[in-house]
């Protein structure tokens, strides 16, 4: 972990430094082993983001064991499948702070090539898939960010993302790799990430679209020491960008996935403003390609091996281009795709339109069977004010083709999604 007099974690009021962090995981890990646990070994865990997560996800390793975090929104059905599907033996709920110590020899570093964490896909539209990533994974993709956002000595990166996802989990591994400071909330709370903002204590922050909205509507107005805010999770609206360049908010848009330990393709800092809607280009080692389908592949040493095809590559399930200059645009997941009367329609991009209404907060998309158009266009709108479907369809009919307007539109409290702050079609009722 080296630089060990800097700080390597803030956890509220607690403040560990590399060293710190280097002690702890050494003490931990003897007593892991005192229970059990050694080389090959998964211990799963439902710590959120936290000293402990951090201490525990720097112990395994030194034993040759792998991390499995978990959701606590789990159910226990959901829960038991995927300690079952990942092997993990031990599931850890505490901090282990105290317990008998196994005097074991620890590896120094972690092996390159072995299981590091395993992680599961966010499963919006079928059952979660398991990704076991390595060190090299996780090093790889930390080097490529670091090239493409740079590393401040003072860098500051806040993990409010839940840290059993992939783009929580970055965080604590590239600040690692680093050197740097992680500064840790176990969820997100907008009044707390917006206050962090404000005070100038975060230099790198990430988030979902749907965390930015609820930062406009915490009145974050100002980030004085932010160097980029990235903006993942699927498509951005171009709306929530906009208020973001308004006030000088550096939001910069990425795309990434479990399978590939986070980023491959990211805008730079300076293209911010002028990529906007763009995932920005490949990072270093990534190479992009897109099929004549419009799928979106990826291939480089960030990519878990077992997710790579029989051709070498690993295919996203998402549709996109690439641009003359180099920039890939994703459009989103081919099966969000809609076919009505013979037309392609894009969930996401009649969300996108929807959601720049200003009554409406959120949006959902879905075809809906229908024995005139095989498929009908059928919106889920979560709305600030009334708006009638009327309003709703001419304000559409404006900005899109008259196909992809929605037939019907539905109110709904709420929209389900993920932790992690994806849309979640499958759970939408009709």
């Amino acid at each position: 972990m080296g630089h060990s007099e800097k700080v390597a974690l803030v956890d509220g009021a607690r403040r560990l430094t590399y060293g710190d962090l280097a002690t702890k995981a050494a003490l931990a890990a003897r007593r892991l082993a005192a229970r059990g646990v050694g080389p090959g070994a998964r211990v799963a865990t439902l710590l959120p983001a936290s000293v402990e997560f951090a201490v525990l996800m720097h112990a395994l390793p030194l034993l040759g064991a792998a991390l499995v975090p978990l959701s606590d929104r789990l159910t226990s059905a959901e829960r038991r499948w995927r300690c079952e599907d990942a092997g993990a033996r031990v599931v850890l709920d505490d901090p282990l702070e105290d317990g008998p110590e196994e005097d074991v020899a620890l590896r120094l570093e972690p092996d390159p090539g072995a299981p590091h964490t395993v992680l599961y896909t966010s499963g919006t539209t079928a059952q979660p898939k398991r990704v076991e990533l390595t060190w090299a994974n996780h090093r790889a993709s930390a080097l490529a960010s670091a090239e493409r956002l740079g590393v401040e000595p003072d860098d500051a990166w806040l993990c409010c993302l839940p840290v059993h996802h992939v783009g929580g989990l970055a965080i604590l591994l590239r600040s690692a790799v680093y050197g740097t400071t992680a500064v840790l909330h176990p969820r997100f709370d907008a009044e707390r990430v917006a206050a962090a903002l404000g005070a100038g204590e975060i230099t790198l922050v990430s988030l979902v679209a749907t965390m930015v909205r609820r930062l406009a509507e915490a009145g974050l107005d100002s980030a004085p020491r932010l160097r980029a805010a990235l903006v993942g999770g699927g498509p951005v609206p171009r709306g929530v960008l906009e208020w973001g360049a308004d006030r000088g908010l550096p939001l910069i848009q990425t795309y990434g996935m479990t399978e590939t330990a986070s980023q491959i393709a990211t805008l730079g800092v300076e293209e911010a403003l002028e990529g906007r809607g763009s995932a920005g280009r490949p990072l270093a080692g990534v190479e992009l390609a897109v099929t004549e389908e419009g799928e979106i592949l990826v291939q480089g040493a960030m990519v878990a091996q077992g997710t790579l095809a029989a051709d070498g590559w690993l295919h996203t399930g998402d549709s996109g281009r690439i641009d003359a200059e180099g920039f890939l645009w994703v459009d989103g997941r081919i099966a969000n795709v809609i076919v009505t009367g013979g037309e392609n329609v894009a969930a996401e991009e009649v969300e996108e339109a929807l959601v720049a209404h200003p009554a409406v907060a959120e949006a959902a998309v879905l075809g809906r069977p229908d024995p005139e158009w095989g498929e009908a266009v059928t919106a889920y709108v979560v709305l600030i004010r009334p708006a009638s479907n009327e309003e709703l369809a001419a304000f559409l009919r404006d900005r899109l083709a008259s196909f992809k307007v929605p037939k019907g539109f539905h109110r709904r409290a709420l929209l389900p999604r993920t932790p992690g702050g994806k849309l979640v079609r499958r759970e939408i009722d009709p």
